[in-house]
């Protein structure tokens, strides 16, 4: 396994002011950095490539989804934005090295519609004929698609492993698998670590986070239950935390943190990583 911490516990956007992030992590002993792609204009390459080489902390490329990037949107302009914007993350990645891009893909986060059965299977026929173009672009530059299932209060489509799967069986391609965080999981999940069997060899990345978004460990989710889950199904892949920095108000009102979740957002990763280690690894 890999650890890594996501750009999001400490900036919103990641760009050239915020590269100390690379040296944060390397002296906490990350191994990855996994950089949102907020806004593409801030992306240099180039530049975060060979920080990524002299730090020895591998990247990994994650989308941030507004309501102008869905690609199920009933505006065929909106979906078409939606799927350029998630190639232009499959090209970052590539240049990048990162094996993949996560997220929740399939909708615009924050929106939850209650919808007809006739408009939902709209919104999948959506969803699944643009992630499949998607995928298709992902495969030709040799780079995966995690897409990461939502809670309720932030999707009205995709939430649980089941769902997950469903959507990945219908793109039908070898390249598509899930991201799946337990933040989210233990909202939705009827057992957490059932549902990592379910998912399988279709495990594709993995957000180890607390139950409020915290320091990992300090919670309720079932970690031993979760690390065992995670051997049985051979799992090897990234294990990142992910949190959310209330400094940033667009941030807070998105994900809904209206307060702070630990000491400082340092200990979120710093005093996370050794109990992880120790927890998935012994």
């Amino acid at each position: 396994m890999k650890f890594g911490a996501s750009t999001f516990i400490w900036v919103s956007p990641f760009s050239g002011k915020t590269y100390d992030l690379f040296d944060k992590v390397k002296d906490f002993g990350f191994d990855l950095l996994e950089i949102c792609i907020e806004d593409p204009s801030t992306i240099n390459t180039y530049e975060i490539k060979e920080l990524s080489k002299k730090k020895a902390v591998d990247v990994l490329v994650c989308g941030a989804f507004g309501p102008e990037r869905d690609v199920s949107s009933e505006d065929a302009g909106i979906r078409e934005s939606g799927l350029n914007y998630i190639n232009k993350c499959i090209d970052f990645a590539a240049e990048l090295g990162s094996p993949l891009v996560s997220g929740p893909m399939f909708s615009a986060t924050g929106k939850t519609h209650l919808l007809s059965k006739s408009e939902r299977q709209q919104q999948w026929q959506w969803a699944v004929e643009n992630l499949t173009k998607s995928a298709e672009y992902a495969g030709e530059k040799g780079v995966k698609l995690a897409i990461e299932p939502l809670n309720r209060f932030e999707t009205d489509f995709i939430n649980t492993t089941e769902q997950g799967l469903e959507l990945v069986e219908k793109i039908n391609h070898h390249n598509v698998g899930l991201l799946l965080d337990t933040f989210h999981m233990n909202i939705e999940e009827k057992d957490i670590a059932n549902a990592l069997r379910l998912a399988g060899d279709r495990l594709f990345n993995f957000h180890a986070c607390s139950n409020d978004r915290g320091i990992p460990g300090v919670d309720n989710i079932p970690w031993e239950s979760v690390s065992k889950a995670l051997k049985d199904i051979n799992y090897d892949g990234p294990v990142v935390i992910e949190s959310f920095t209330t400094e940033i108000k667009e941030i807070s009102r998105a994900v809904s943190q209206w307060r702070t979740l630990a000491p400082s957002q340092d200990s979120i990763a710093q005093e996370g990583l050794p109990f992880l280690k120790k927890v998935l690894m012994s």
